[in-house]
């Protein structure tokens, strides 16, 4: 009789052999699937924030900023991208976000700037995801194949033109007017083409809930690039300027605890210095310099303007924008400060 003894190890070899490979391919897929879940976390799609996450706090209710940001929803609701122009510091920001909030839709943020090009809006491929198959389910024979897979990251353009969002298109006219080329066929024919993406789904069709918010700073700021025409046309523009004074003064004290009188000295002084000095003066500076008055003397110390105190915290909350001038700008800064208050 023969012995089959050793035939049986052999097919009992093959069997774990394979099952072997076929744990440490299965293991494999696991580890695929790990890295591309981390990758999602890491540099995955651009996330849709929920409206009231992104509504500004504190955010100051007067009747210029519901007149305002009332024009702005009413723009939305006619589907017309609104584009808002302004000097910095007025504000520009928080009612792009309260106008994107009110809609009721997920809202996607951008933030301008010289890097930003057609990539950064649309999405790019973040590299490849590869691992290795050892195939020995026939004895002798060893089959190795080398998987490949390309992963495609969409950016925040992409995300917002997909799922209905509002996009937040923060210092607008900072990014190389180039990058905005998409824009055109997103706005004029509802399509979105993804340069670098391949197959079907190179386009999207633009939801019907999509729009666009942008914020920019007057052609006279350093870093702002003058953007093509044909895309300036399918805008509407909303200039943005200065508040009134009670709104000022309500959205200082919205932000800094400190008496009214001292509230009303701060605003006063922004005033009179954003229409004397040649830098700009921002109702953000007001609410940095009600910050240090708060810190280094208010009503209940000795006079702020006899003790030079406004003086001095207004000299530290504007010397940045004189940067590079060394003492000798910073102390003409100051006396400049002084006359006008």
């Amino acid at each position: 009789m023969a012995d089959h003894s050793s035939r049986e190890r052999k097919v009992r070899g093959r069997k774990i052999r394979s099952d072997r490979s076929s744990k440490e391919g299965r293991r494999a897929k696991k580890d695929l699937a790990r890295k591309a879940s981390k990758a999602r976390e890491t540099n995955g799609d651009t996330a849709l924030a929920d409206p009231g996450e992104v509504a500004p706090e504190p955010f100051v209710e007067t009747d210029a900023v519901d007149t305002l940001r009332g024009r702005i929803t009413g723009w939305l609701e006619a589907d017309q991208p609104v584009h808002l122009i302004g000097p910095t510091g007025c504000g520009k920001t928080a009612l792009a976000l309260s106008a994107a909030a009110e809609r009721g839709r997920p809202v996607v943020w951008l933030n301008g700037d010289e890097s930003v090009d057609t990539a950064a809006l649309v999405g790019d491929h973040a590299g490849g995801e590869r691992y290795r198959e050892d195939d020995r389910f026939v004895s002798g024979v060893s089959k190795q194949t080398e998987i490949v897979r390309e992963r495609w990251v969409d950016n925040p353009l992409s995300v917002a033109v997909r799922e209905g969002a509002t996009l937040v298109y923060n210092e607008f006219s900072r990014s190389d007017p180039s990058a905005h080329n998409v824009l055109l066929s997103v706005l004029e024919e509802g399509v979105l083409e993804r340069p670098g993406k391949r197959g079907e789904d190179r386009s999207i069709d633009v939801h019907p809930e999509f729009r666009a918010i942008l914020t920019s700073n007057d052609v006279e700021y350093a870093g702002v690039h003058r953007q093509q025409d044909a895309l300036l046309d399918r805008f509407v523009g909303v200039h943005v300027d200065y508040y009134d004074a009670e709104t000022e003064r309500k959205i200082v004290r919205s932000h800094v605890d400190l008496a009214d009188e001292d509230v009303e000295t701060i605003v006063e002084a922004t005033r009179t210095l954003r229409g004397d000095l040649d830098v700009v003066v921002g109702t953000r500076a007001a609410i940095t310099a009600a910050k240090g008055l708060a810190v280094f003397g208010g009503s209940d110390e000795a006079d702020v303007f006899d003790d030079g105190v406004l003086e001095e915290v207004f000299t530290d909350v504007l010397s940045p924008k004189i940067a590079g001038e060394g003492a000798d700008g910073v102390d003409e800064l100051r006396s400049k400060i002084a006359g006008a208050l």
